[in-house]
């Protein structure tokens, strides 16, 4: 269901880097201010005025290591509720293509970012770096890349996933330094963390994430929800949308969200199929085109799922909240494409589209897909 607050539903988000070698290795960089978990993977945090997660990628690989890399596909996207007063954060992984030593001679890392880098094997990285962050890593390294984008939750495998990497894989010993040859500090390094852990999770930017569903029928018709009128700028005009709502990001999963929200709205209980489609709703500081006055004062991420085909034993059970909900429709697309929003509708399309192919979800940044070695969407 829609809402106008935000309570509840704000998530960091971040975007990595897997720069591979020819050798089969990955590259891994030293954070000489994380005492606690010094390795990481080359990348960072989101920024309002990033237009999406690979441009977060491209930005920080350029503040950390000083070239711009060409990327390539996205690797996998992990939603994590973290624990012991850390905030819940979705993280994009992509890869890059292969470095050259000309390139790698070329670095000029920010020292107050990057301490050190060095190419680690598979089982090396595993160790090295931090729990979660491995789990995650190794799920990417180890999958064939035609299963790509992976769909992790809390780094573990679900969706489509689960049909090449298994639920819950063994988690290598964790080591730090120690697994890492090369990334050792000097003695005489000492930084200060740039501030505390509160602080920082205080002080960073949120987005919202939305979970929504695909129902079509046997005609390939689109099952279509409108909301009821709400004082706002698109409050007095029909707004029709896919079944769905935002995500409950300090307490539920995207996927646990499209089941509550399906029970919610159409009063079915259904377990959502596939990842079709993520897809980046940039804010207002990114993209001149979005509306603050229509919750836009912050990037918007919607995951759509496959809902699967609808029976008229299912559509004859909707039961919908009166207090959220005016009508549904099933909609062949010209009429979809008619009712939805601009981004709506091209959001749709590319799941429909998703429907037909091998592979994880589509990349999408306002219902467009993303082309992959390109700098800018």
């Amino acid at each position: 269901m829609e809402s106008a607050g935000a309570g509840g539903r704000e998530v960091m988000a971040a975007a990595g880097v897997l720069f591979p070698d020819g050798a089969g290795r990955v590259l891994v960089v030293r954070l000489p201010y994380d005492r606690k978990h010094p390795v990481a993977i080359p990348g960072g945090g989101w920024e309002p005025a990033d237009r999406s997660p690979r441009e977060t990628a491209l930005r920080e690989i350029r503040e950390e290591l000083g070239f711009t890399p060409r990327l390539g596909p996205l690797a996998g996207v992990d939603w994590a509720l973290l624990r012991d007063g850390d905030r819940p954060i979705v993280v994009y992984l992509y890869w890059a293509e292969p470095l050259t030593s000309e390139q790698v001679a070329a670095f000029r890392p920010d020292a107050a970012e990057v301490g050190g880098w060095t190419w680690l094997t598979t089982e090396q990285a595993g160790h090295a770096l931090p729990p979660r962050l491995s789990r995650r890593m190794t799920a990417c390294l180890r999958a064939p890349r035609e299963a790509g984008p992976l769909e992790l939750e809390d780094s573990r495998p679900v969706g489509h996933t689960l049909g090449w990497l298994p639920a819950d894989g063994p988690v290598p010993a964790y080591a730090g330094l120690a697994a890492a040859p090369g990334l050792t500090p000097s003695t005489e390094e000492r930084p200060e963390p740039p501030m505390d852990r509160d602080t920082y999770y205080a002080t960073r930017p949120r987005i919202r994430a939305k979970a929504r569903a695909l129902f079509t029928d046997d005609a390939g018709r689109v099952l279509l929800v409108r909301l009821r009128p709400w004082d706002g700028p698109r409050g007095r005009v029909p707004y029709w949308t896919l079944p769905g709502g935002g995500v409950e990001a300090d307490r539920e999963m995207p996927r646990a969200a499209a089941r509550r929200e399906i029970r919610e709205e159409l009063g079915w209980e259904a377990e959502p199929g596939p990842l079709l489609a993520l897809d980046w709703q940039p804010g207002a500081a990114a993209d001149p085109e979005a509306d603050p006055a229509t919750g836009r004062d912050t990037a918007v991420l919607v995951y759509v799922f496959d809902g699967g085909t609808v029976t008229e034993r299912m559509l004859g059970s909707i039961v919908l909240p009166e207090a959220e909900l005016v009508e549904w429709r099933l909609c062949a697309p010209a009429e979809a494409r008619a009712l939805l929003t601009g981004p709506s509708w091209d959001r749709t399309a590319a799941a429909l589209a998703a429907r037909e192919r091998p592979g994880g979800p589509v990349e999408l940044v306002r219902g467009r897909a993303v082309e992959p070695d390109s700098p800018r969407e």
